[in-house]
């Protein structure tokens, strides 16, 4: 086995390891995206969530890039790589000269390359975009692409278990809320 396949299942395991050790969602798309630019030696990776009311890509989770670079402007779904968002796997080999790619300066002067664009969905349902980019010219083999179309996989189970604890813990709060307002109510004298 070659040692570029060890690191893959050692990057895969990491990222599992990720997931499983907190809910708090921030926290484990930097993580994952820490994760992903140490093991594939690239030069950064950013997670986006897709906003549908206004159409565009957020950024949840970067690592690897400038402030500069991730303040550019608002990512509009329609022009920054779109076909992600149809399901698709997007290699751009050259960012800089791409028309897929919004803001081609920027990715001139951050020293961007080449961008791999791979949907992350829960549920059969695109939630988002994870992307790697590189700062050398790089084709991205079938194989790179179905090993970060799994660690994608996970960022989805990932938003999904942080959405469903968020969803727990304030329906939660608000039984503990009425029951307190239930015992306040019964001890002035009110049944």
């Amino acid at each position: 086995m070659q040692t570029r396949e060890i690191s893959y299942f050692k990057l895969f395991r990491d990222v599992c390891k990720v997931v499983n050790s907190s809910l708090d969602l921030r926290e484990v798309l930097k993580l994952i995206a820490e994760n992903i630019v140490a093991a594939l030696e690239v030069k950064a990776c950013t997670v986006f969530l897709w906003d549908r009311a206004q159409n565009t890509l957020e950024v949840s989770a970067a690592h690897g890039l400038s402030e500069a670079y991730l303040q550019k402007g608002s990512l509009d779904a329609d022009r920054s790589i779109a076909e992600t968002l149809d399901g698709q796997i997007a290699v751009i080999p050259d960012a800089v000269n791409d028309p897929r790619v919004q803001y081609p300066e920027a990715a001139q002067s951050e020293g961007i390359a080449s961008i791999l664009s791979v949907p992350i969905s829960v549920k059969n349902q695109i939630i988002g975009v994870l992307r790697i980019y590189t700062s050398e010219r790089r084709d991205f083999s079938k194989d790179e692409c179905e090993f970060i179309c799994g660690l994608s996989d996970m960022g989805g189970i990932a938003i999904d278990n942080a959405r469903m604890y968020d969803h727990l813990k304030v329906d939660h709060e608000k039984l503990i809320e009425e029951t307190h307002r239930w015992f306040d109510f019964g001890s002035t004298g009110h049944l």
